[in-house]
């Protein structure tokens, strides 16, 4: 009889693909997902520490978990993902009832170390960088085969200092760029509609032998692989984002023109403090040549607010910068420190909790006002989309997506998932778009 598993996701679109590589190699040893975590014999959390709240959630529900494994001893309940790499010691001595814990370079170890648990009961744990982070031959078992994850490159070089990711997920490697394409190719005869190509930096994406055009030519690689399939990518920083790149998206037809861009503050003083690798001048220059290269391209980014030392003034540029760009959505967080990383050890002159908030209220009531203007620009226009499910709140409607990554509302029946379609905009509101099918003549 074949063991049962369950994984549950915390984070990024890295951790979502991770999971999916991790779902192939349970499956490819006869494994079953079961719907429940309750009915599961392996227990798997893969976890982040991006965020203080995605943090408590998973150490919350794995406490939860003790009772169920003294209730079912036989049960195994592992940790990978970023919290395993960044605090293995600390978990095993906090959480004694967990079983595994595996790093965010090591899933290639999670079959040969579910296996000495199953046949030991021994604890067992691995965040080593491997040489061979994922298992080639592994076919991941997507969780929306309609829309597919592809993993290109590993960690980040860029040291922000607010950032632990450097620490849990190591140095750059970008995978190979033939495995890369014959993945999307892969996903595309399977019936992928949309691949996004994902990584903490995926515009920093080196091929051997190729310098900055490397991340645009894999784009240009990939989209001829898959030419019936959209091809997004995230995330990009904005020192990485060439001339090449920009072209790549500008020339192959089915690359989305959409730029996720996180720019997270509008001072000099406070990107420099950030070891932002750039200035406000440049990152708007950098927005111009997009737009001039693709008029149509969406623009979106991350901001946050009240980072140590962060004057009234130089938040007042943070709102200048969303009134000169224009964002169509910006992600927008507090700053709250995560321990080892730079910021947190080194600045001290902290702003203010209460004044923080007020801070991202103002901010995000600008940027709601923006995005709700440049949506209902759109009004009147025909575009493409692709039907992603079927509208949870309102019968009869579909929920589809455009290029430019907006979310469109339209009606539509469920035979039409994974369609791609015409629809001229009818209304808008700052998040989504309301529109009708084009009909066929």
């Amino acid at each position: 009889m074949s063991r049962t598993y369950h994984i549950t996701t915390f984070g990024c679109q890295m951790n979502s693909a991770d999971s999916e590589i991790m779902e192939g190699i349970l499956a490819a040893r006869g494994w079953r997902r079961a719907e429940a975590e309750d009915a599961a014999d392996v227990i798997l959390y893969n976890t982040c520490v991006v965020r203080e709240h995605a943090e408590d959630r998973a150490l919350a529900r794995l406490g939860q978990l003790k009772a169920l494994k003294a209730a079912r001893p036989g049960l195994v309940i592992g940790v990978t993902g970023c919290m395993a790499q960044k605090d293995a010691e600390a978990l095993r001595e906090k959480l004694p009832h967990i079983d595994l814990i595996l790093g965010t370079r090591a899933i290639a170890r999670l079959s040969p170390l579910l296996d000495r648990v199953i046949a030991t009961g021994v604890p067992q744990s691995c965040v080593e960088t491997l040489d061979e982070a994922y298992p080639i031959e592994i076919i991941p078992v997507r969780q929306r085969p309609l829309k597919a994850l592809v993993n290109i490159i590993l960690g980040c070089n860029k040291q922000c200092s607010y950032c632990i990711v450097p620490f849990t997920r190591g140095r750059e490697q970008s995978l190979p760029s033939d495995q890369i394409v014959a993945e999307c190719k892969r996903c595309a005869a399977d019936g992928a509609r949309e691949i996004t190509l994902v990584g903490q930096n995926v515009n920093s994406f080196r091929a051997p032998g190729e310098a900055t055009a490397s991340f645009g030519n894999l784009l240009r690689r990939v989209g001829e692989a898959a030419p019936d399939s959209w091809i997004r990518y995230i995330t990009s920083h904005p020192r990485d984002c060439n001339a090449a790149h920009i072209r790549a998206v500008a020339e192959t037809p089915n690359v989305c023109e959409n730029f996720h861009l996180p720019v997270q503050a509008g001072s000099d003083r406070i990107l420099a403090r950030m070891k932002r690798l750039y200035t406000r001048e440049a990152y708007i220059d950098l927005v111009g040549r997009i737009r001039d290269a693709i008029p149509t391209a969406s623009i979106t980014t991350d901001l946050i607010v009240g980072f140590p030392g962060e004057t009234e003034d130089e938040f007042e540029e943070t709102l200048d910068l969303l009134r000169r760009v224009r964002f169509d959505a910006a992600y927008m967080y507090l700053y709250s420190p995560r321990p080892g990383t730079p910021a947190a050890a080194e600045y001290k002159d902290h702003v203010p909790l209460a004044e923080r908030k007020r801070r991202l209220a103002k901010l995000i009531e600008l940027q709601e006002g923006i995005g709700l203007e440049n949506a209902r620009g759109l009004i009147g226009q025909t575009m493409d989309v692709l039907i992603e499910d079927v509208a949870p709140r309102t019968g009869g409607d579909v929920l589809a997506r455009t290029r430019t990554d907006r979310m469109v509302i339209l009606p539509g029946t469920p035979e039409q998932v994974g369609r791609f379609a015409r629809v001229t905009i009818q209304d808008a509101n700052a998040h989504t778009l309301f529109g009708v099918p084009v009909r066929e003549s």
